[in-house]
């Protein structure tokens, strides 16, 4: 693992359990504590020995066999801890999905870290540990990284910034312009999980069944539909502005229509109880553990049963199809029969969600 190093940190590392330790700012002469830092703390939660892999300004790879793809996102959610998930698992997930949306496989990350000075260090030994367990389960290696200190006040905690880099295998394909009209829409699961999950924790608000937001790695789930020979035109995963905003770019995008069918959207109880609360429309709820397919419509009940059989797909579900009429635009068609345009909010309906 490379390490770019800052000065700026005032610590002792490793953490000892149940002290009250914080991140401080230093006024010169920070080197070596930063040093203690990243060879103390960061490289070995990430798996790196710097005995054997001193850190340099640079991690040096391999090159793998196929296309690369690359991505990179930056996480800000607000709390840092909600159920089902926390900053660290959000900002290896999100990034790792946004490669398999691309049908890559993940393959290396980077991640750095904005730090308030009085970050209660127990806190940062957490994220780290949950970024650790994440980037393991998925079998993706954290090979290079970035620590800065800002002054009291001016970070909310911790900022993380992910990018990652994935392999595309000869022969896969998948991108909005092979959608096309006739295409079968599925969705892997129940919507608004996440966005839903973190607003209950941030607004103090109760509900009879306790929120838990969807976030997960979705690079297993692609990986099973590619192997099984899937005919996966396009995916994409449904985070900020739910499955509308996904389904808006993808009808730009592509110039084609959609029709969705609410009746066969799935949306949980307690999401939809929540949502009817607050006013809000699940459709543009975020999700960070759901995606959407576009693949030929006589595929899709295979798809299903594929879909069916991996825990990462835990409801899905035929929700429209693509048209050749109303190109650019997507058409709901409500459970009271009558018919309306989704369009994108001008807006977020809940900001610092991912």
């Amino acid at each position: 693992m490379s390490s770019n190093q800052n000065e700026g940190f005032s610590l002792q590392c490793p953490v000892p359990r149940g002290t009250h330790a914080t991140v401080q700012m230093a006024h010169g002469g920070g080197g070596r504590v930063m040093r203690n830092l990243i060879e103390g703390f960061f490289l070995p939660a990430f798996g790196s020995d710097p005995a054997k892999e001193p850190p340099h300004d640079a991690a040096v790879m391999d090159v793998p066999e196929g296309r690369l793809a690359m991505t990179t996102d930056t996480f800000v959610v607000s709390p840092l801890f909600f159920p089902g998930g926390d900053i660290g698992k959000l900002a290896v997930y999100g990034t790792v999905n946004d490669l398999a949306m691309a049908g890559a496989r993940p393959w290396a990350l980077s991640a750095a870290f904005i730090l308030e000075e009085g970050l209660p260090l127990e806190t940062l030994e957490r994220i780290v540990a949950s970024m650790r367990d994440a980037a393991l389960e998925v079998g993706v290696r954290i090979v290079t990284g970035d620590t800065k200190v800002v002054d009291r006040g001016k970070g909310d905690g911790v900022f993380i910034n992910t990018a990652g880099i994935g392999v595309v295998a000869p022969g896969v394909q998948v991108a909005p312009r092979r959608v096309k009209p006739g295409d079968a829409v599925i969705v892997s699961g129940d919507l608004g999980r996440h966005g839903m999950a973190v607003m209950s924790v941030r607004e103090g608000l109760a509900f009879e069944a306790e929120l838990q937001s969807d976030c997960a790695s979705l690079a297993g789930l692609v990986d099973t539909l590619l192997e099984a020979g899937a005919d996966v035109h396009c995916l994409r995963d449904l985070t900020r502005g739910g499955l509308a905003a996904a389904l808006c770019e993808i009808a730009d995008g592509a110039g084609v229509g959609i029709e969705l069918d609410e009746a066969s959207i799935p949306v949980s109880p307690p999401v939809a109880n929540a949502c009817e609360l607050l006013g809000l429309d699940p459709l543009y709820v975020a999700n960070e553990g759901r995606l959407v397919v576009f693949l030929p419509a006589e595929a899709a009940e295979r798809t299903l049963e594929i879909m069916r059989s991996h825990p990462a797909a835990p409801q899905p579900a035929v929700v429209g199809t693509v048209t050749e009429t109303h190109p650019g635009m997507v058409q709901l068609r409500t459970t009271l029969g009558a018919e309306r345009i989704v369009d994108l909010l001008s807006g977020e309906q809940m900001p610092r969600i991912c």
